[in-house]
């Protein structure tokens, strides 16, 4: 079948967001005394969620986290209260992003966003980047059971568009992403930037780009 779609994650793919998820996560920590993280410790953390990257970043700073009492729930909502309203401040749009999209739309190619980041925080990222036109459907993280890398949400996706896996590929920077559209059967392309703890090439893409802008190439080799 001919390609109709395209789903994209969001961190590490479309936007570097990692500075704006760094400060809360950071007001979170000075609140409980413990030491800041890093940008480049936030970039390993991002991927899983919200209540993933406060787990992650309480470790680091040398908290135990006691996730059977409920305070990663507290830590997260913590986190989000800070977060919301400044998804934006010093979060910008990868080189090539805006105009890569706009050429797919113009091959009749649909749009849609995949993210384990939870949906508010999403929606205002995507409205104040300007991002959110580009779209046809958005799917958080806190939307349904299970988050990538469970096939669930781009089922969810697929399913919103009327649309088969094997009419839309899967783009995004980590093994989540990939192993989501690989569970699915669905072709994928990873981008050799972005956010994760291991090297692109054990993430065992289809197609690996360094560039956004080379996506439409990318593609058409599909």
């Amino acid at each position: 079948m001919p390609l109709k779609a395209v789903i994209f994650d969001l961190d590490g793919t479309l936007i570097d967001s990692a500075p704006d998820l760094r400060t809360a996560c950071n007001k979170v920590l000075a609140q409980y005394g413990y030491r800041p993280i890093t940008i480049e410790e936030t970039m390993t953390f991002v991927g899983n969620g919200a209540a993933k990257l406060m787990e992650r970043a309480f470790r680091a700073s040398g908290k135990a986290v006691d996730v059977d009492h409920g305070e990663i729930d507290r830590l997260t909502t913590a986190f989000l209260e800070f977060y919301e309203g400044h998804e934006a401040d010093e979060t910008r749009i990868y080189e090539g992003v805006v105009p890569t999209l706009h050429q797919l739309q113009k091959k009749n190619l649909r749009l849609a966003l995949c993210t384990n980041k939870p949906s508010r925080p999403t929606l205002n990222l995507l409205k104040d980047l300007g991002l959110q036109d580009f779209f046809d459907v958005v799917v958080g993280g806190d939307e349904l059971e299970h988050k990538k890398p469970h096939p669930q949400m781009i089922f969810h996706v697929l399913e919103r568009m009327q649309l088969s896996a094997c009419e839309a590929v899967m783009v995004g920077d980590s093994p989540n992403d990939i192993e989501a559209a690989k569970q699915a059967s669905m072709l994928n392309v990873a981008v050799s930037y972005g956010y994760r703890k291991v090297s692109v090439e054990e993430l065992g893409a289809d197609i690996v780009i360094d560039r956004f802008c080379d996506l439409p190439d990318a593609l058409a080799t599909l």
